[in-house]
Order: structure tokens, then sequence, then C-alpha cells
């Protein structure tokens, strides 16, 4: 096995230093001439080492304050609870009720737009050429902070007439209207993937340099199982921590 380079040596005992507490969220690291007496290397060494954490996304420069561990706490989804009942009283839309059960506040930013659909989602949505579909685009925030962005895609058809066509929050949630049209999802099928973000993801999310995303798309099936929903979310990796319980039949 190669030994690590210097560099990476240096990154590795930080990294240790990060995840065992003892630079918590907010702490400064040592500056470059502290970390160069310590480890006895060169300049380039310890910014090399800072790079590749940075690149991680544990930490962030800040101007005059030097090298700042990042909050890491994560958002933590179950993405098999979406369509289960919630506990009685005023249901809520998924996001909010999954947010606030980690105490945590949760709010966004709505568009609702008619689109001819890019051809994955139309696809997706077994949509026929020339078919619309109603999207509700969605930045949303967890306690004050962009945390992902979320596309959900109707077809127009199914819901034009319905408030998933219309501006503004779905306090119940859009499942629900589904559910009141008479299309209750009663399948979903998952696709998840990792990339780099793209330009406009970056200044939405407000993502560090080096920061993956992960793509993850459902689409939701009604009891004669055509696709009446497909959402499209943008979740920066370092926020996010997508937990699926499996048990046999």
């Amino acid at each position: 096995m190669a030994r690590p380079s210097l560099y990476q040596q240096v990154a590795s005992e930080l990294r240790r230093a990060i995840y065992s507490g003892d630079y918590g969220p907010g702490a400064q690291l040592p500056t470059e001439e502290e970390l160069r007496a310590r480890h006895g290397v060169s300049r380039n060494t310890v910014r090399l080492a800072v790079a590749e954490l940075v690149n991680e996304g544990l930490v962030t420069r800040a101007p005059r304050r030097g090298t700042i561990v990042r909050e890491r706490r994560a958002l933590l989804m179950h993405p098999q609870r979406e369509l289960e009942p919630q506990p009685t009283g005023v249901p809520r839309e998924a996001f909010a009720y999954a947010v606030s059960q980690e105490g945590r506040q949760p709010s966004q930013l709505i568009e609702v737009l008619t689109v001819k659909p890019a051809e994955d989602i139309a696809s997706r949505l077994e949509l026929d050429d020339g078919k619309l579909a109603v999207v509700r685009r969605r930045l949303r925030f967890v306690d004050g902070q962009p945390y992902n962005t979320n596309d959900s895609y109707f077809p127009y058809d199914l819901v034009a007439e319905s408030e998933i066509a219309r501006p503004g929050d779905i306090g119940r949630g859009a499942n629900r209207v589904l559910e009141e049209l008479g299309h209750a999802q009663t399948r979903v099928v998952d696709d998840i993937w990792a990339r780099m973000p793209n330009q406009a993801e970056v200044e939405r999310l407000h993502l560090e340099l080096g920061t993956p995303v992960v793509v993850y798309v459902r689409v939701g099936y009604d009891r004669e199982d055509t696709p009446v929903r497909v959402a499209v979310s943008v979740l920066p990796a370092d926020k996010h921590l997508i937990r699926y319980e499996l048990g046999s039949r």
C-alpha cells in the first residue's frame, strides 16, 4: 500500500480531530504557521491539507477568521415514511412534518408553473408528446438555511383544477390532494445517484467548494399503476442522511 503523502497525513490528523469533537462546529483550526510548526512541514503542504478538508465539506475559509469547522448536522430522511398516515391531528406536508419531528424549523419558497416537461420527466409520467405538466418548484430551508430543492411534476390534465396547480403552499401536502382527487399513491419507485452540482445549484443552495449533491427521483403510482407524480430532489451530500428500513414479508 502506498504511503500517504505529507499533506494527506496532516489532513488525516485534522480530520480525526474534527470527527472526535476536538474541533467542534464553529471552531477555528490552527493557523498555517501553527500547523507548519506542529507537523514540521512546508506552507504548501499545510495548504494542500486544508484544501482537502474544504473539498470534503468539513471546513470553510472565512475572511479574517481563518479556517472554520462547518456545522455537520445532517437532516435524517426516511423516504419509506412519506406515504404513511400521520398521527391524528391536522395533516402536514411530508417535508414539513419530517423536519418538525426532528425539532427543527422548516420553510420553503414555492414557484408553480405549467410546462412542457423534459423528456426524462415526460417518460416517467408516461405523457404523450406535447402533453403538459404542472411543476411545483421548491427551495426548502431548515432552521433558515437552504437545504435542498424539490421539483414535483404532475400530469396537467389530472391536477389543473386543483390546489396543486395554484401558487402558494399546500399545508396538508400535494400527496393528500392527490388522494382527494382519487389518485392516492400506492407504489413508488426511487432512483438515487450522486454528481457534482451545476452553478445554479451552487448559488441556490449556498454550496461550499467541492460539495457533491445527491439526486433523488421518486415516481408515485396510483391504484391503477398510473404515474401521478415525479419528484426530483437535489440534496447536498453534507446536509442529508437517507435511511431506508426494509423488512422481510
